[in-house]
């Protein structure tokens, strides 16, 4: 039940959150392996990005990839929340004296994430291809030209196999390990300390609520050069073979390389206002589990 009900709460969110992760990925795309002033630049920040896909694609653009997107988030959430959850509620992220443990916190966090993002790979590439499809006159990255979520992962799999669908999975696990730990042990860490000052009443939802929009500010901060690499990795053209037509670059490197994305000092860190407003609407609190409401 903890895992079904991380997943519906997380595709609530993502319903109402998924315009922004459309903005984020195409932001993030913008400029890829160009140096800055080489480009045009069709999305200068978040509102810009929002005005011009609602009138060049149209307003329905901006839920391009919803269902890959609601998918992604009941898989890779349900396994992430739910594993957490049990291990909050077995006690394993408290030490011996019963405080909290920011430590096991992050090490639980980074482990529920690997396990769902890993498992959703595939999905969360198809959404990223899907969401940077646009008209040619403000696309961005490469153009997959699939017709939806089904039709990409077969195409796929029939092209280039399991290991096709699996590209960038690798890359893509910096990105979860830093964000879901980050986000999961700021969560808990500041849920205790506002218990311990007594600001709110016990269970109270403003508990959750500040403590979700700090872990959503930090979560953000952590990740952002991380997810740059992952949507690029995740986007790259391929040959016959499935493999990368453009010199690859783990996740790791291209975020401590700026100039290997292209973008110089402010590269990798593209698209963090949508990605800030997507995280903090889509912090844990949003999770009965980690309200404190579980049965």
């Amino acid at each position: 039940m903890d895992f079904l009900m991380s997943g519906l709460a997380a595709c609530g969110a993502c319903v109402f959150t998924n315009p922004l992760e459309v903005v984020k990925t195409r932001m993030q795309l913008q400029g890829e392996l160009q140096a800055p002033g080489t480009y045009q630049r069709h999305y200068r920040n978040v509102f810009h990005a929002f005005i011009t896909i609602g009138k060049v694609d149209g307003l329905a653009a901006l839920q391009k990839g919803l269902a890959p997107a609601l998918l992604y988030q009941f898989l890779m959430n349900g396994i992430r929340l739910g594993t957490y959850g049990l291990a909050e509620a077995g006690g394993y992220l408290h030490t011996a004296e019963g405080t909290h443990s920011p430590a096991r916190s992050a090490a639980a966090g980074a482990m529920a994430g690997v396990m769902g993002a890993y498992l959703g790979s595939p999905i969360y590439m198809v959404k990223t291809h899907l969401q940077a499809q646009a008209a040619s006159e403000i696309a961005v990255g490469h153009q997959y030209k699939h017709q939806g979520m089904f039709q990409a992962l077969t195409k796929i799999g029939q092209k280039h196999g399991l290991v096709g669908l699996w590209r960038g999975a690798l890359g893509g696990l910096p990105r979860v390990i830093v964000g879901s730990s980050t986000q999961l042990c700021t969560f808990s860490s500041t849920k205790d300390l506002l218990s311990q000052w007594e600001i709110f009443p016990p269970q109270s939802w403003k508990l959750a609520l500040v403590a979700a929009m700090m872990s959503g500010i930090a979560v953000v901060l952590a990740m952002a050069p991380f997810d740059v690499a992952c949507t690029r990795l995740y986007n790259q053209p391929t040959d016959a073979q499935g493999k990368n037509r453009v010199p690859k670059f783990s996740a790791t490197s291209c975020s401590a390389s700026a100039p290997l994305l292209g973008t110089k000092d402010v590269g990798i860190m593209k698209g963090q206002t949508g990605h800030q407003l997507f995280k903090v609407t889509q912090a844990p609190g949003c999770s009965p589990i980690l309200l404190g409401t579980q049965s």
